[in-house]
């Protein structure tokens, strides 16, 4: 293995190294800038098979119209409608319909109580394929030209779940310039900042750049071939765990080669070394992350589950990328590239001042400290008390759909905007209208019959994305159920979100164990200590619940965003957990290594001062890459962006820098059980030796 890792290493085989990367990227560039168009955010690929308005969905592509996604255009006049106004609806609804919807009836536009507002529907069919985002972009935005803004004090908005459907599809499309370009701005200024060179961090940037075109091009195949959809969650997740994975690697690959070069006159002798020390940690690294996202790969969910092989293949191209081309990269250019500050064979190593301040505090106090960290940490659970769903607040800013919903709630039934489809028996087609409405429904509109099947909209009395919503779709679906001979079936867009959020429930309830378990099998393998490994699994638990409670009650009270998206838990919980670790195996491995020469106390102080800087750089990265995900105007995605950045960020500063390493430095051996540190057979670190003048001597 260790002969395998420096192979990038040798004279000739960086070359090789080179030529390689470069016919494979040759190879795969084409491909790789496909990706986002070909992500497909179709609601039946989505959807678990088993679930009630898959079923739906299926049973509607019998009908003429097929899968139907309602739009619904509202007029608004403050004053009143006037006689011009309601003439004007009635036009829009023959025309918009024969354009846009020719296989349905135009209706008659519905006057509010209040004589303010009227609207009608536009039934758009779904193609159900993945230009179904486009075709209902094409046929929203076109509705919307037609109609224009209103003028004289009239609104007029396009909403429904094809005005929403239409506003989001637009956010996907125009996100991957903030996705893919905003990310290699971040990385680069850190970079710049870390490293205080004006070449040197060009070349992990020009590296991790690489691993991003592999791992896109990888997963654009995977798309193409069969039974794989992949969303644009998912293709955005990609580039953010490459880019702020791959970086990671690299600082401390670098932070090692440095080093060695201190130490070597050969750069490629120092290379060698430096791979085969940090190597290791760094595949362990990769390896608990991939193997964390594989364990998505249970989940009932589809938009869940494909995030298992892209997440991984993700970490496994930053991972060979760093490991193969970013050595070779950096000995053809030689010692230079770390201009101005050029190591050289000799040069005596200073620990930083910080970093041998942080270790001398957890040295002097270790019981307190891990005592007050894990106290603050454990405040910050508090923030879980007010997390609920489902999520109310699905942007940050308001498209114009939103304001059109804003305008039924305000003068129609709560529901109108979000009609549920019900396919049932056409014989029992009276008793399920009669069951409908006995279960709350505002009313039921009958849109067609085929094979002895009939297709309804039903007006739900509630607001939609509401829990009063959910609440309503179950009652509907007790009373459908309950009609003998009726084979009802309640879909649409509240029932599709309602049987998201139970399918989420449920894979949660496996994923999140089985990460834990796969995690802790492979801190166990890495680092022989069953107390250890526990030890570390339950600070990233306990920052993991930190970061969501803190992030909970911003979200609430600062951004007021209502309601949280039931998906957040399950898959921060999985970014946290395995990137927390990650840092954790940076710090207790090499820990480990110094505690084989000075006992555990003494070998926790040295692993924390000389790791302190390059790993809190590398935190500091992740992070910022994850941030990038909060400028996006979705709340689902900047939510998301945010807990694993504030997570990530807790990880580095706290339970890395003063949890961990107060812990061990206060259970001493015994954490190292059942391995031979755990008997004593090192005890060294009783030794009065200061920390910065051990490190200076190193």
């Amino acid at each position: 293995m260790s002969r395998l890792l420096a192979f990038p290493a040798g004279r000739r085989a960086k070359w090789i190294v080179l030529v390689a990367w470069l016919i494979v990227l040759g190879a795969v560039g084409p491909f790789a800038g496909r990706l986002f168009g070909a992500a497909d955010n179709d609601r039946l690929e989505y959807l678990p098979k088993s679930a009630e308005s898959t079923e739906v969905l299926k049973a509607q592509e019998a009908f003429p119209q097929g899968q139907v996604i309602p739009a619904m255009i509202v007029y608004e006049r403050d004053s009143g409608l006037t006689q011009a106004d309601r003439q004007r609806a009635a036009a829009d609804a023959q025309r918009l319909t024969r354009e846009f919807a020719p296989q349905a009836t135009p209706q008659t536009p519905q006057v509010s109580k209040d004589g303010k507002a009227m609207m009608f529907v536009v039934p758009l069919a779904a193609t159900g394929d993945e230009q179904e985002g486009e075709v209902i972009l094409d046929a929203v935005d076109g509705m919307r030209k037609r109609l224009g803004d209103g003028e004289g004090g009239l609104e007029i908005k396009v909403a429904g779940p094809a005005g929403m459907g239409a506003d989001e599809f637009l956010i996907f499309r125009d996100m991957e310039f903030t996705l893919v370009l905003i990310p290699v701005v971040v990385v680069a200024i850190l970079l710049l900042l870390i490293y205080r060179s004006p070449v040197l961090f060009l070349v992990p940037l020009f590296t991790v750049a690489a691993a991003n075109q592999l791992g896109s091009a990888i997963v654009y195949g995977l798309i193409k071939g069969p039974g794989m959809v992949v969303n644009s969650m998912a293709v955005s997740v990609l580039s953010i765990l490459i880019y702020g994975a791959g970086t990671d690697y690299a600082l401390l690959l670098i932070a090692r080669y440095r080093e060695e070069l201190t130490r070597h006159g050969d750069r490629h002798e120092a290379m060698a070394v430096a791979l085969r020390r940090s190597g290791g940690a760094i595949i362990a690294s990769a390896g608990t992350v991939g193997l964390g996202l594989l364990c998505l790969g249970v989940a009932d969910l589809n938009s869940t589950r494909t995030l298992a092989p892209v997440g991984a293949l993700g970490i496994l191209s930053a991972l060979v990328a760093m490991l193969t081309l970013l050595p070779a990269l950096l000995l053809v250019f030689g010692r230079w590239i770390f201009w101005p500050r050029i190591p050289h064979q000799g040069d005596v190593h200073r620990a930083s001042r910080a970093w041998t301040r942080v270790g001398e505090l957890v040295a002097a106090r270790a019981r307190p400290v891990w005592i007050t960290t894990a106290a603050v940490l454990a405040v910050g659970l508090l923030g879980l008390l007010s997390f609920h769903s489902p999520q109310q607040t699905r942007f940050t800013e308001k498209p114009d759909a939103l304001k059109g919903q804003e305008i039924i709630s305000a003068h129609f039934s709560a529901g109108a905007g979000n009609p549920a489809d019900v396919i049932a028996n056409a014989d029992r087609a009276e008793q399920v209208k009669a069951a409908a409405l006995a279960a709350g429904a505002t009313s039921v509109q009958e849109s067609g019959r085929v094979g002895g099947k009939v297709q309804m909209q039903v007006t739900l009395p509630a607001e939609p994305e509401s829990s009063a919503e959910r609440d309503a779709v179950e009652r509907l679906r007790d009373r459908l159920h309950a009609v003998p001979g009726a084979d009802a079936r309640v879909g649409g867009p509240a029932a599709i979100e309602v049987d998201m959020v139970d399918t989420i429930a449920r894979d949660s309830v496996l994923t999140i164990p089985l990460v834990l378990g796969v995690i802790l099998l492979v801190l166990c393998a890495l680092l022989r200590a069953i107390t250890m490994s526990l030890l570390l699994i339950a600070t990233v638990v306990l920052s993991f619940g930190a970061a969501m409670g803190i992030s909970t009650a911003v979200f609430e009270h600062v951004f007021h965003w209502y309601g949280q998206d039931p998906q957040l838990p399950q898959i921060a919980f999985v970014f946290l957990v395995a990137l927390g670790v990650d840092y954790n195996i940076f710090l207790v491995s090499r820990v480990r290594e110094e505690a084989k020469r000075h006992g555990t106390r003494r070998g926790t102080i040295n692993g924390l001062v000389s790791t302190g800087g390059v790993i809190t750089s590398a935190g500091i990265v992740l992070a910022a890459t994850f941030s990038v995900l909060i400028t996006l105007p979705v709340v689902s995605f900047a939510a998301q962006g945010f807990v694993v950045a504030l997570g990530v960020l807790i990880d580095t500063f706290i339970v890395r820098s003063l949890l961990v390493p107060a812990l061990t430095h206060d259970l001493g051996d015994r954490l190292w059980w059942p391995s031979g540190l755990a008997r004593g057979a090192v005890r060294a670190h009783s030794a009065p030796e200061p920390v910065a003048a051990s490190e200076r001597r190193r």
